[in-house]
């Protein structure tokens, strides 16, 4: 079972990739701010985080650190999601400890070939 947290302050977003990545054999939750994520990464341990890279209560970067400083799990795979390409926001990212990024709007097609490609690559 993969277990996967969505952190985005859109609904719809949320509501979109929580369609497109459910199967009975997988696990998604949803966080609609960085504090809120925070909680469910230490009560649900997911194994990926798919995050928005400009949340209402925390930059995204901070975000990162905080769960990449969490020592008592399994690090999750971390994507960062941007409605831009904005390479000084994908280079903080990846030096706070993201995995990966993904361009908002996304549909079924590209989400699901990031997340196998991660997959293929770990």
């Amino acid at each position: 079972m993969t277990r996967c947290l969505i952190v985005d302050g859109s609904s719809v977003v949320r509501k979109v990739a929580k369609r497109i990545l459910t199967t009975p054999s997988d696990l998604v939750v949803e966080a609609d701010n960085a504090n809120s994520a925070l909680g469910a990464l230490v009560s649900g341990h997911p194994d990926i985080v798919i995050v928005d890279g400009d949340l209402p209560d925390m930059e995204v970067t901070e975000f990162i650190r905080n769960i990449r400083s969490m020592r008592n799990m399994t690090q999750p795979t971390i994507i960062v999601m941007m409605t831009e390409m904005n390479l000084a926001l994908m280079t903080k990212a990846k030096r706070a400890g993201a995995n990966d990024y993904l361009l908002k709007p996304f549909d079924r097609t590209q989400l699901t070939r990031r997340l196998h490609d991660l997959k293929r690559a770990a």
